[in-house]
């Protein structure tokens, strides 16, 4: 198969899909890998480190995905690529559809067969290439919400984890998942206060098990959310359903009850957030102010540090890669049910259920296109 690693072009995304190593293992399986010139470079890998695994470097943007019967990416295409997408092609990448209702009819009119990372799910319900990220993001969260706090970038002022005589920062973090835990475990190694709220008691119990009891645990549900947003000083949004549109479970009301230069950082922002104040932001421009809360709402947040995100990334995606080069898209999904849950388009159709309902589009399981 013919795989093609474009350069990401969406603002300040850094990472890239396949490392040289990756490059290596592909064309060790007999696959031609064809990267961009200069995709590597803001993850710290050279073009020579590419040709060297064997990959063909191709001058242009256009011409990886004309000669590409795969695309491997890191991030959803943005409008400029929508045009070099085509029939039959297969895209494995980032896609996060229920926030992106004109991709996903770009998707279908142009018969792109798309695998979102997201959505791969094992039988124990876990997100195995999604995780990576999730990590990096959730870790993320609390040094953004940290350096956003202070008074020279529009916060409170505070140090988060404050100083003997003076009381720490207070961080809420709304979802006890992947995000939420690393959130969790960063603000309490910097000395915050920290308030996790989940809907799961059982997860609950589990944070306040392997955090020894550091952590306040709560349910989340619109008294306790009101009641612990109000006070804190920073909010963390770390709320997932896969594949679907996120809740905003963060009212505006709740917002405008935080102290001016309160922070918050929806990590939920690529399925559409979890804060109802949110919009999506840019490394470039990555803050706003309303009800004089700072909201930082960057939706590739791990491009900022890309050398640790590739690698991670490349991790878990690889093998699947490899699985859908040496198999083909049909053979693949039908194989494995995993990848399977990954699929939001194919010839056509929305086969991904939740991505359906968040655009009133027909969905169609995917058993009943793959015969």
């Amino acid at each position: 198969m013919i795989i093609g690693v474009p350069k990401e072009i969406k603002d300040n995304e850094n990472r890239v899909a396949v490392t040289p190593g990756g490059v290596r293992e592909y064309v060790a399986n007999n696959h031609t890998v064809l990267v961009e010139q200069s995709a590597g470079a803001g993850s710290g890998f050279t073009d020579d480190e590419y040709k060297a695994a064997g990959a063909e470097l191709v001058a242009t943007h256009e011409d990886v995905f004309a000669r590409s019967e795969m695309i491997v990416k890191v991030k959803e295409p943005i409008a400029p690529e929508y045009p070099l997408l085509r029939e039959g092609q297969i895209l494995y990448t980032y896609l996060h559809l229920a926030a992106e209702e004109e991709l996903t009819k770009v998707l279908t009119n142009q018969k792109v067969n798309s695998l979102a990372y997201e959505t791969v799910q094992l039988p124990d319900r876990s997100l195995p290439l999604l995780a990576p990220m999730s990590e990096v993001a959730g870790r993320m969260a609390t040094q953004v919400g940290a350096q956003y706090l202070t008074r020279t970038h529009g916060g409170r002022g505070l140090l988060l984890g404050g100083v003997p005589g003076v009381a720490p920062a207070k961080v809420a973090v709304v979802g006890g998942g992947i995000v939420g835990t690393n959130s969790a475990q960063m603000a309490l190694g910097l000395g915050a206060e920290v308030t996790i709220l989940d809907i799961s008691m059982d997860r609950l119990r589990y944070l306040d098990l392997v955090l020894h009891g550091r952590v306040r645990t709560m349910a989340s549900n619109k008294g306790n959310l009101e009641d612990v947003i109000a006070e804190s000083d920073l909010v963390i949004g770390a709320v997932l359903i896969p594949g679907a549109k996120a809740p905003k479970l963060v009212s505006r009301d709740m917002v405008a009850s935080m102290n001016d230069g309160a922070v918050l950082v929806d990590v939920a922002i690529d399925q559409g957030g979890c804060i109802e104040t949110i919009k999506p932001t840019t490394h470039s421009a990555p803050t706003y102010i309303e009800h004089g809360v700072v909201h930082y709402g960057v939706t590739n947040m791990p491009g900022a540090v890309p050398r640790t995100s590739t690698i991670a990334l490349s991790n878990v995606t690889l093998p699947y890669g490899l699985k859908l080069a040496k198999l083909g898209f049909e053979n693949a999904v039908k194989s494995d049910q995993s990848l399977a849950l990954g699929v939001n388009t194919y010839d056509g159709h929305v086969t991904y259920e939740s991505v359906a309902t968040a655009f009133g589009m027909e969905f169609t399981p995917l058993n009943k296109v793959i015969a």
